[in-house]
Formats: structure tokens, sequence, C-alpha cells
């Protein structure tokens, strides 16, 4: 009797409660124990909208004996947990070397280009120089969720820090689509209704006279080759002007491990 109990029972809590204890648990990645339980259950709350909106997954992840570059450790940790160039991004804090870094991948690196992440570094600086280290996770995100809420800056770019290739990112505001769209709807009315009128003559019942205008005359003539000239010229090549100036925000990338990021960091 009481196993009937006990086994359905257990079977609930399976269903019910594990999945914020594991949201939690693969968010927030705190050795050094900078966040309470219900901290990182509520920031793994506050980033389960952004992960479902930018179709991969946000972490926040702390260290205190980290010896690499701040960079290496946050690209390869996103990496581990997304994979190469999957959507993602990373808020490192490293209290042993007092530096913060934010990693990006995928549509991320557009989403959170180099100056947005240098606002979110601004809080998050704040905040972790006071010890405010759940405020800082919480800045985080929140300031992340809004940047992709507002979408990709107009004019956006990437531009790799190695071999200063520039990559443009082309999508149509909002504005621009409903001009698209209106134009193409009234150019292909206004096509479909002169055609649907020429077709049942409702423009006229007229008829070419082919047989009183036609008219053929034939004549010889031959043409002779007196003397030709060739002219060369050296056409010069086209200058590459991608290192001009743009519109819009930018993002540096870097190369790692098979895979592009971007982010920024600082220390505090």
């Amino acid at each position: 009797m009481i196993k009937k109990i006990v086994l359905p029972l257990l079977f609930l809590c399976v269903f019910l409660f594990p999945l914020k204890v594991w949201a939690a648990s693969d968010t927030i990645d705190d050795p050094v124990d900078l966040f309470s339980a219900d901290q990182k259950i509520r920031l793994s709350e506050q980033a389960d909208p952004l992960n479902q909106k930018i179709k991969g997954q946000v972490f926040i992840v702390t260290t205190e004996n980290n010896s690499d570059e701040p960079r290496d450790f946050a690209n390869n940790y996103l990496r581990q947990k997304v994979g190469n160039d999957h959507n993602g991004a990373v808020l490192l804090l490293d209290m042993g070397q007092r530096q913060i870094y934010i990693a990006t991948s995928g549509n991320m690196i557009d989403y959170l280009d180099d100056d947005r992440i240098n606002h979110i570094l601004d809080t998050v600086t704040e905040k972790m120089k006071s010890g405010d280290y759940a405020g800082a996770g919480e800045a985080y995100l929140t300031q992340a969720a809004q940047y992709v809420a507002d979408g990709v800056p107009g004019g956006h770019y990437r531009v790799d820090e190695k071999t200063g290739k520039i990559t443009r990112y082309k999508a149509l505001t909002p504005f621009e689509l409903a001009i698209a769209l209106v134009v193409a709807l009234v150019s292909a009315s206004a096509f479909y209704l002169i055609t649907k009128a020429r077709y049942q003559l409702k423009s006229g019942t007229y008829r070419y006279p082919y047989r009183q205008n036609a008219k053929l005359e034939l004549s010889s003539r031959d043409d002779h080759l007196i003397n030709s000239f060739v002219t060369t010229r050296i056409i010069p090549k086209a200058r590459n002007n991608d290192g001009g100036g743009f519109g819009g925000g930018g993002s540096t990338t870097n190369s790692s491990g098979g895979g592009t990021f971007g982010g920024g960091g600082r220390g505090f």
C-alpha cells in the first residue's frame, strides 16, 4: 500500500520540480558561492525568456583560481556549453584576477555589439565594486534582454580583430519592410489590372492593319575595309574601401578553438 502511494509521488516530484533546479544549475555556475540558492533560481528564471528569444542560452560563471586570460576562459566555457558559433553569451566574474568579461557567440555577437557590451560592463562593474554580486548578474541579464528586444543596431557589421575583414549585417527595419510590401502590392496589382484589361480588349478593339502597312525592300551593298587601328590602355584595379566609415555599431570578433566570438571585459 505504501509503495502504491510513494511511487506516484516520486514521479510527480520528478516532473514538477527538477525543471527549475536544472535551469538554475545550468545557467548559474558559481563555485565561488557569490550567489545564494534563491538568487541562483531568480537569475535563472530571469534568463529563461532571453534564452527562448535568442534560441540559445546565456550563462553566468564565477571563478577564483583561473590562470588563463579571462577572454580565453570565457570563450572556452561558452564553446563547451553551446558549441562553436551557436547562439549564446556568458558573463565571467573572475574574483581571483578581479576581472569581468562578456563573451558572445552566434546571433549574440550581433545583438551585443562593442558599444552595448561596454554599457553593460559599466553597470556590472559598479555593482561588483560595491559587492552587489546578485545585482551585477541581474543588470547583465536585464540589459542583454533589452538589447535583444531592441534588435540588431542599424548598419551593424562585424570586424575581425586580426585580418580587419568586415562583414556587414543587412536587415530590413519594420518601416522599410512595410514600404517594400506596399510598393510590391501596388506594382503587382497595377500589372495585373493592365494585363487583364488588354487581353479583354477593354481599352478598345484596335487592330493593326498589317496588310496595308506591310512593305519590304531588298537591296545589296558592298563594304570594303580600308584600315584598322588597335588601342590599348591599362585599367587600374578597384580599391577596397572596406576600412571606411560605417553607420551603426560594430562587433569586434576573435577566433578561438575553431569558433568566432565577440565580447569585451575590464577590471573591477
